[in-house]
């Protein structure tokens, strides 16, 4: 285990949005780490289903949430994805400071840094049906309850932004884009 005054961690995700399973696992690497690094990864996309938010708009997500904590030992790097399996740690780690370990929950994302030495914690999902960000985006999709899965700082940012008009959007435009190719292949427009 290590010493909560030396260490510093990095937990690795998209938060696409930024939930109380997120949290929860702050909170458990704040009771192993010093500090905390937060990686936004995936940060070049935005105004998909799969990634409806820019990395901005995470960064700022993320900052008042740990902020509203009381957390100030703590720093948010977005990070693109370069899809390259054997460069992207070295990738990533040319953005942070040193780490001694990592959170992650992507069986991929474990191995790489595993193979670069870096200790790896397994993440223990918190609730797991109910603070999954997927599941938020089609509960916010589907105009169903979604607030109380989320901090409050993360709901104010996706109203502030009309998030949840956008997911909606982008879903009926997702929706739409895949009937129109359907129906294209299937030789009936």
């Amino acid at each position: 285990m290590g010493t909560a005054s030396e260490d510093r961690c990095a937990l690795v995700g998209r938060f696409q949005p930024m939930h109380l399973g997120h949290v929860y696992l702050v909170n458990a690497a704040l009771k192993r780490y010093r500090d905390i690094i937060i990686v936004v990864g995936s940060a070049q996309y935005s105004h998909t289903i799969r990634n409806p938010f820019t990395a901005g708009e995470r960064i700022e997500m993320i900052y008042r949430t740990l902020k509203g904590m009381g957390i100030s030992n703590s720093l948010i790097i977005p990070i693109e994805d370069i899809h390259r399996h054997s460069l992207w740690v070295e990738h990533v780690l040319t953005f942070l400071p040193r780490i001694k370990g990592v959170y992650a929950n992507e069986p991929i994302t474990q191995r790489l840094f595993s193979e670069h030495g870096i200790r790896v914690h397994p993440v223990r999902l918190y609730k797991r049906g109910s603070y999954c960000a997927s599941e938020i985006r089609q509960r916010i999709a589907d105009g169903r309850k979604w607030k109380h899965l989320v901090p409050r700082d993360v709901a104010q940012v996706i109203e502030e932004i009309d998030g949840a008009r956008r997911i909606k959007e982008i879903a009926r435009t997702d929706s739409d884009f895949a009937e129109d190719r359907y129906r294209v292949n299937a030789g009936t427009e």
